[in-house]
């Protein structure tokens, strides 16, 4: 398949720039994968699709204020980078803006502001809060950096990091915790997942009165949602890995749910790849060790597990354990375009976004969500 099959055109107007006042005034795009029927509602109209023995599986990650802006310390050229994913020892995976500019050795300082001297050039201070040595050079920005600091990392990043808003968000975010979910928990995410971003405390409890079960699992958002499709063809793009857990009490809801014929529904394409990789992960253990791999529902038996995930869902790919998700709008050619078109059909998903476009709907990170069921 061509990426260009995943194009569309989108006004940038319809771009959401800032959150609603209230998480559930987002509208509602409802879109049947068998039969390609487009409905329009509220988001709170979300309760009228599920069903009673459902369970609604979220992603529970946190962001982390992963962006920090700084110099150089040999110039004192202001430089950005973007945590992305831990290595350990005070080592991380990071995107680095100006990247040209960002070699092997160098050392960026942050938590400073250089002077100016008599004659006009930068003053560098020669220490700094925190500071960092670039370690290696990967592709399109990525760089692994080594960190200097005293004191405890997690403050620190509190105090000097901001929100990792995406590019095409011009507008800043006076609240920080309008970008985390209100079940967000486990700290580690570059970026949040936005589905979620719709729930309040009030409707999941709603949710629960009406016999919809809820469960969680991690992904820690990183480089794999970040990088652009950069292949021709969409069966040559690769995936980052990124960091999934899915805890024992999540497997067992899981298996409770198929068993009684109730659906899985993802609440975000971040939550479907977790469960999907879960899925595939029990299938294969299960035929390794002999024992049962499916439920009488046809769908595999889940087991707990935790790792590096990077699964890559596009058109042909079947999936083998969620029924519906909840979505937002995506970015064209994006290999979250590509995911929903697997659950959907390409063509579906392609009339629902122009039907979106002609209605005005918001898109991307802040705007409206679309249940596909």
């Amino acid at each position: 398949m061509d990426v260009q099959d995943f194009d569309y055109d989108l006004p940038e107007e319809l771009i959401a720039q800032t959150p609603l006042l209230e998480r559930t005034q987002s509208r509602l795009m409802t879109l049947d994968k068998q039969s390609g029927a487009i409905g329009h509602h509220t988001f709170e109209q979300l309760a009228d699709y599920l069903k009673a023995g459902d369970l609604l599986v979220m992603n529970d990650t946190r962001v982390i204020p992963a962006r920090l802006f700084g110099v150089k310390a040999d110039t004192g050229a202001k430089v950005e980078l973007l945590l992305l994913k831990p290595l350990g020892e005070d080592r991380w995976e990071a995107l680095a803006r100006p990247g040209k500019r960002i070699k092997t050795g160098t050392e960026l300082l942050f938590g400073v502001q250089p002077e100016t001297a008599a004659d006009g050039t930068p003053v560098v201070p020669k220490q700094a809060p925190l500071s960092a040595v670039v370690e290696a050079e990967g592709e399109m920005g990525a760089r692994t950096v080594r960190f200097r600091y005293e004191g405890i990392f997690n403050e620190i990043l509190d105090k000097l990091g901001e929100m990792p808003l995406p590019p095409y968000i011009k507008e800043q975010l006076p609240e920080k915790e309008r970008y985390q979910t209100v079940y967000a928990r486990h700290a580690g995410s570059a970026a949040a997942p936005t589905a979620g971003l719709h729930f309040t405390g009030d409707f999941l409890d709603k949710l629960k009165n009406r016999g919809i079960r809820l469960a969680f699992v991690t992904l820690h958002v990183g480089l794999g949602t970040f990088r652009p499709v950069s292949a021709d063809k969409v069966e040559e793009h690769e995936m980052h890995a990124e960091y999934y857990e899915l805890p024992q009490e999540t497997a067992d809801l899981i298996n409770e749910t198929t068993a009684a014929g109730g659906r899985i529904v993802a609440v975000g394409t971040t939550s479907t790849r977790t469960l999907e990789t879960a899925a595939r992960q029990s299938r294969s253990a299960a035929e390794e060790q002999g024992g049962s791999v499916h439920t009488d529902s046809g769908k595999p038996y889940i087991r707990a597990c935790s790792g590096w995930t990077s699964i890559f869902i596009y058109p042909g790919v079947e999936f083998q354990l969620v029924d519906a998700m909840l979505t937002n709008f995506h970015l064209p050619k994006s290999t979250l375009l590509m995911l929903i078109s697997a659950m959907a059909g390409r063509e579906s998903i392609l009339n629902a976004y122009r039907e979106a476009v002609e209605r005005k709907y918001r898109f991307f990170s802040f705007g409206d969500a679309m249940f596909i069921y």
